[in-house]
């Protein structure tokens, strides 16, 4: 299997700096409680925290709705919070968006313990297969329909460990 290059190492860590910078000034130096939706956006969490220089706390959920390469348009919560959200800045940190289904079912849920503030993050967005009416607040990189490995993200638990994001042709 042949992987191509679609974003470099170094292209996601400047963009990962930037977006950092706007979220803190969002979020006014205040407390923030990232979200990392596991497994895909680990890396992308943990370096976006270290860029954050207000007091971050980090909680992890994970939920699925891919087998291999497909959708199955089901959700399914795996694991929930350890975390009290109530009245507290949350952060939703996603690795990609593609048909918007999976984040439109946290978002619900996660409104439904009335934070104070709750946005979503995501490092890829795939605009062109959105199916749910869902804008992420922050996003890093828009990409094209293709399907994507790196940094995170995995074609069946393998390759989320390069450092660089590429595509499968």
């Amino acid at each position: 299997m042949e992987i191509k290059t679609l974003i470099d190492e170094i292209k996601i860590q400047d963009r990962i700096k930037e977006i950092a910078k706007t979220i803190t000034k969002d979020f006014n130096n205040e407390e923030i409680i990232l979200i990392c939706i596991l497994k895909g956006s680990l890396f992308f969490t943990a370096d976006l925290a270290k860029r954050i220089p207000s007091n971050v706390i980090l909680d992890f959920m994970k939920v699925s709705s891919y087998e291999g390469t497909q959708s199955t348009g089901k959700i399914n919560l795996k694991l929930d919070l350890s975390t009290d959200i109530t009245n507290k800045n949350v952060l939703i940190v996603e690795d990609i968006i593609d048909t918007g289904r999976t984040l439109t079912y946290l978002k619900e849920y996660l409104l439904n313990k009335n934070p104070k503030k709750l946005k979503i993050c995501t490092l890829l967005d795939k605009k062109e297969r959105r199916e749910f009416d869902l804008e992420p607040d922050y996003t890093c990189f828009e990409i094209p329909d293709k399907f994507v490995v790196g940094y995170g993200l995995d074609y069946d638990e393998l390759y989320r460990n390069l450092p660089y994001i590429g595509y499968i042709e």
